[in-house]
């Protein structure tokens, strides 16, 4: 059924950054290659004039302003109806272009897949009591409309503590498919020497506090008096940059931190190169990590909490740490344990690149994604 027309809705779209945004990418570029006609609309932030992707159209809307880091774009529906398809596939945790799309598409006979990168949890008042509303009428109604549910957090039942009872009841709707990563970007060049050197990516700001930045610095002052020459190398930006600058200077961390900024891919991948262990200690509704992926495939040990995605696997494998959120002493020792063990830490790297050329290149998820396409459509 190749030249199907696909329209996919995220919030937001290169150049904007984010786990979110990279996995539509690669996915509509492997969707492109697989002859799939593909047009992408989203909210134009930040702004770009960008229409054409790789094969991949896209369109920007303007937007009146966010609720809970959701872009409101007024025209998203009357854009959905002038718009000719035969399969729209939106992606969440951003329910109004979600909600939306879904809604729109049946109206219009169309199919409809979601794909579920994260459980959905609000901290604050405002924005918890109306994650709970939603969560409580527009969530379960989409639910219950959509044809098909693609979670990538293959422990969903588990980690997803606000939506996974509701998502249970649509089981049957249901399929596990990871996101993947670029095998030839991330790659590790030549040998690794490794080094003292710790890595973190995020976006620095109260919505990815979840990624638990706090308990990594509060780690790091245990780990500085073993090795005091140690540097934790901190990429990305967000209003919280300062805060996390000033706290590492209360906690006399400022020769150890060094924040690097945003940075895009390619950059990303050199200091993956730098690095000696990758970390990733979320505290609550990380729904994937692939960042952590990304990672492994540059060869690096990663230390992460369970909640992650991929934890059972970087656990099965041998590819990194596992420990329990909030858990500053168990992140200590773990960092501790890799430093101490260059010859584990590298092997535990090699096992991660064997992790995911196996089982998380994007050709290989696109094929999995086609399938779902053609199963709705047949």
């Amino acid at each position: 059924m190749k030249g199907l027309k696909i329209i996919q809705t995220p919030a937001r779209f290169y150049p904007s950054v984010g786990g979110v945004e990279y996995a539509v990418y690669y996915l509509s570029r492997e969707l492109v290659k697989l002859g799939y006609k593909v047009k992408l609309i989203c909210a134009n932030e930040p702004k770009s004039s960008l229409k054409d992707i790789e094969g991949i159209k896209v369109e920007r809307l303007n937007y009146i302003g966010k609720i809970t880091n959701t872009n409101i774009t007024l025209n998203l529906p009357y854009r959905l109806l002038k718009e000719d398809y035969d399969i729209i596939h939106t992606h969440m945790p951003t329910p109004w272009s979600s909600d939306i799309s879904i809604f729109i598409s049946k109206l219009k006979n169309k199919k409809t897949i979601i794909t579920i990168h994260n459980d959905i949890d609000k901290h604050g008042f405002l924005p918890k009591l109306l994650s709970d509303i939603y969560l409580n009428t527009f969530f379960k109604i989409l639910l219950y409309l959509v044809d098909k549910i693609i979670i990538v957090n293959s422990e969903w039942e588990k980690t997803f503590v606000n939506t996974g009872n509701i998502l249970k009841r649509y089981k049957n709707k249901i399929t596990v498919i990871p996101n993947g990563i670029d095998l030839e970007l991330f790659n590790a060049n030549g040998n690794k020497k490794l080094e003292d050197i710790l890595l973190f990516v995020s976006t620095l700001d109260k919505h990815h506090k979840f990624k638990g930045f706090d308990y990594l610095l509060d780690s790091l002052k245990i780990v500085v008096k073993k090795y005091p020459k140690l540097k934790l190398l901190v990429i990305g930006e967000g209003e919280l940059k300062n805060y996390y600058s000033k706290k590492a200077n209360y906690m006399s961390l400022d020769k150890n931190v060094i924040f690097l900024g945003q940075k895009n891919q390619d950059e990303v991948v050199k200091y993956c190169n730098k690095a000696s262990i990758f970390i990733l200690p979320s505290i609550d509704i990380e729904g994937f990590g692939i960042v952590l992926l990304e990672a492994m495939a540059c060869k690096i040990p990663v230390i992460a909490t369970d909640i992650v995605g991929v934890a059972r696997e970087v656990r099965q494998n041998n590819c990194g740490i596992i420990i329990k959120p909030r858990d500053s002493l168990s992140l200590a020792e773990a960092i501790i344990k890799l430093l101490k063990n260059p010859k584990l830490a590298k092997k535990m790297g090699e096992n991660g690149r064997k992790l995911v050329e196996s089982k998380y290149s994007w050709k290989s998820i696109s094929k999995q994604i086609n399938n779902i396409y053609q199963g709705v459509i047949s």
